[in-house]
């Protein structure tokens, strides 16, 4: 069973490269952030095609989340039970669903802008959610993993140059704390390091070549409970799909289970 996470950066500026890779790669489940399209865009048609299902949690031009599968959708959770909302609205940056032997979350953590901002406290906030929500299951004897975008690093090696954050987002104690605080409901990152790269990152941006010159940061991550930990029989980030015109400026992380 392969199962990816992948942050797009608009499903409708990237459909034509998302439909070419899911054909090519026989991904089984998908979790995808930044849909950046209401419910009545999302391409259902064009996924199912291709013999997907999909769950989402989206409203409009900002953020937004999904879950494609073919395998199965059931027992769909929309939203961050319990989550905190930001300026009055409860945003769409979770979706939880059950698919074949496997429960995922797909998740887009709040990037928190700077430090200081309302958005990092939120941020925090959500992390912490997150852990009261995730709980019952990562204790539970079925695999299951949150995967997604959690705009954190989770050490200085995920990160091109550690100097360059010093003092921003993504990088705090506060938001290492938070990743850390998740491991404890038991959780672990099951992507290796090293790959195939001695720096796997999955997000570079656009701008200053920083793909060309690999100045990344590794904070799409993979973190699964001890059954499906134990499951895993591989685990890449999809480096060449970053490449070329119209590509997002994060790349799929893909790990492959033994179930």
């Amino acid at each position: 069973m392969r199962i990816a996470t992948w942050n797009v950066n608009s499903i409708t500026a990237r459909l034509p490269r998302l439909l070419a890779w899911l054909e090519s790669t026989g991904t089984d489940v998908l979790c995808i952030q930044e849909t950046k399209c209401s419910a009545e865009q999302f391409p259902h048609d064009e996924l199912r095609e291709l013999g997907y299902e999909a769950a989402i949690n989206c409203n409009g031009r900002w953020n937004g989340v999904a879950l494609l599968s073919k395998v199965g959708l059931e027992d769909v959770v929309c939203g961050l039970p319990g989550g905190p909302d930001y300026d009055g609205v409860q945003e769409p940056r979770a979706i939880a669903v059950t698919c074949g032997p496997a429960r995922v979350w797909s998740v887009y953590v709040p990037n928190g802008r700077e430090v200081g901002h309302a958005h990092y406290a939120y941020k925090l906030n959500w992390f912490e959610a997150l852990k009261t929500a995730v709980a019952q299951d990562a204790a539970g004897s079925r695999p299951f993993a949150v995967l997604g975008d959690y705009n954190v690093a989770p050490t200085d090696e995920d990160v091109w140059d550690p100097a360059v954050f010093d003092g921003a987002t993504h990088v705090t104690p506060a938001e290492r704390a938070a990743l850390s605080a998740l491991r404890e409901a038991g959780l672990t990152d099951v992507v290796p390091r090293p790959l195939k790269y001695d720096r796997p990152y999955t997000y570079w941006d656009y701008r200053q070549l920083a793909f060309p010159r690999n100045n990344g940061m590794r904070i799409d991550l993979v973190y699964g409970n001890e059954p499906f930990a134990k499951a895993v029989s591989d685990a890449f980030v999809d480096r060449e799909e970053r490449k070329g015109k119209g590509a997002s400026d994060h790349a799929p992380v893909v790990v492959d289970l033994d179930v």
